[in-house]
């Protein structure tokens, strides 16, 4: 029994619209890959091969062996795709010609995105110019960072010019078009959520691109006060060195010490000696 047969002895005609209703979801979510629920597959005009969906076509294209043949695929350039239901191959569109059924409960004609999981709130920026989830009423479009973020982040974040297209300093994934959750550090750069937290797991608190501190560590410095206080160094090591604060930028004198060096100017150890007092004494 092919798919259209199996079709017709499902879905019995009733009234017109009803009908029409009907055909349309007809197996809705039951299609799809890991990443999206969609009842079509892409042809890809890059390799002119079929894909679930862009990222299953990355994934096997950039894991090839020879570099020459890596490629990503460029969502807006897909012109045909594959009914999952009758297998009929037709101009990208939303409805099947052939068996009527809906490729996507949303659908996208700019993106060529399709999706029957709608549960994500996807929706489209005309500013970024791809689709994206969470819905559109939660989300304001940055022009400075080029970027949609979160509404909690309007008039409350550090602009960095097109942040979000680059790279996450950590997973090296390309932020702007990433499908993880990203996090806006103190100084502004961004990166994925999942690698910040892991960042911080590992006791690193400073942004990986400006080595700024990417949270109040007030409460830090003054327990390392405490412990240079209580720890004495010896006479031979008692000598001024220069600092640069990776924080305030600003550079200054301190005494060196095995625990850390403390910037005269914001109070921060996030310093790096530039230069020693030990070889002038």
């Amino acid at each position: 029994m092919d798919a259209n047969t199996s079709y017709a002895a499902s879905e019995k005609p009733q009234n017109g619209d009803d009908d029409d209703i009907s055909r349309q979801d007809f197996e809705k979510l039951l299609h799809g890959c890991e990443h999206y629920r969609r009842r079509c597959k892409l042809r890809t005009p890059c390799c002119d091969k079929i894909f679930t969906c862009r990222h299953c076509h990355n994934d096997a294209t950039n894991a090839l062996s020879n570099p020459k043949d890596r490629h990503d695929l460029v969502r807006s350039d897909v012109k045909e795709v594959i009914c999952a239901v009758c297998g009929t191959e037709q101009q990208a569109c939303n409805i099947c010609s052939n068996c009527g059924v809906k490729f996507g409960e949303y659908f996208c004609d700019i993106c060529k995105f399709y999706d029957d999981d709608i549960t994500k709130k996807q929706f489209h920026c005309d500013d970024c110019g791809i689709c994206r989830v969470g819905g559109r009423e939660n989300f304001f479009h940055c022009p400075n960072c080029g970027s949609c973020y979160s509404m909690g982040l309007r008039n409350n974040h550090r602009c960095v010019q097109d942040s979000m297209k680059s790279h996450c300093p950590i997973c090296y994934e390309f932020l702007f078009d990433s499908t993880k959750v990203t996090f806006i550090l103190k100084c502004g750069h961004t990166m994925h959520k999942e690698c910040y937290e892991e960042m911080l797991s590992q006791n690193q608190y400073h942004c990986p691109i400006c080595s700024k501190s990417v949270f109040n560590m007030s409460d830090t410095w003054e327990m390392l006060d405490q412990e240079i206080e209580a720890t004495a160094m010896p006479e031979e090591y008692r000598y001024d060195v220069s600092v640069l604060c990776n924080d305030c930028n600003n550079s200054s004198k301190t005494i060196f010490h095995i625990l850390g060096h403390k910037c005269s100017h914001c109070g921060s150890y996030n310093t790096h000696v530039i230069t020693s007092g030990e070889n002038d004494r």
